[in-house]
């Protein structure tokens, strides 16, 4: 019998359990990620959202920066959801001051671009290689101070957009056609946060690409 994948989360800031329990029933063991041990020790790792200023900080403090950087170039794949997705991206627009990534993705993205968590919201969205499958369903999806992708280099593949219109026909007023999912390789990046709504089928993804 295959032992079953060991995929950690980072555990320094965030909504870790969430992360922690979607992966479980995604089908892989999953453990926090605090020390550079237990990063040495996975198969995958999940960036989870939370703060992307106070993560970046606690990385540099826990002296994860670094070697997580390292294990990136190296080809650990990693999933990044909403602050996930800031720190893994090259470049950041509305960052403060000093802040840093571990980076890998190569896109532009911009930080708590929907507004404020009084404008948090959710929406169904198709989300390719999930929705286009036979029988597939949208995705729900849950934005809260989310980030969306402005510009992404030829070789990330848009797995999903917020559609320019809503599902009642109305223009969308916010965020219309920009980039809220995306793959390069490796790296996974969604602007919402799949492991509260009791989907599975994004870590799902995330656990087939550590295979």
């Amino acid at each position: 019998m295959t032992s079953p994948l060991t995929i950690g989360v980072l555990a320094l800031q965030g909504d870790v359990c969430e992360h922690l329990t979607a992966l479980e029933h995604a089908g892989a063991r999953a453990v926090p990620v605090r020390r550079l041990t237990e990063l040495a020790a996975v198969d995958g790792l999940v960036l989870p959202g939370g703060e992307s200023t106070t993560i970046d900080k606690l990385l540099r403090t826990f002296e994860l920066d670094d070697p997580l950087r390292s294990a990136i170039k190296e080809g650990l794949p990693v999933y990044g959801s909403c602050a996930g997705m800031v720190l893994l991206a090259d470049r950041i627009e509305g960052g403060i001051e000093g802040q840093q990534t571990v980076g890998g993705l190569d896109v532009t993205v911009r930080r708590n671009a929907f507004g404020r968590q009084v404008d948090s919201f959710e929406t169904d969205l198709r989300v390719a290689g999930i929705s286009d499958l036979p029988g597939g369903e949208p995705v729900r999806t849950v934005f809260i101070r989310a980030p969306w992708i402005e510009e992404a280099g030829p070789d990330v593949e848009v797995l999903a957009r917020i559609p320019e219109t809503a599902t009642d026909g109305t223009p969308v007023a916010v965020g219309a056609g920009t980039i809220v999912a995306a793959r390069q390789g490796n790296l996974l990046a969604t602007s919402f946060h799949p492991e509260i709504t009791g989907d599975a089928r994004v870590h799902q993804v995330f656990v087939r690409m550590c295979r």
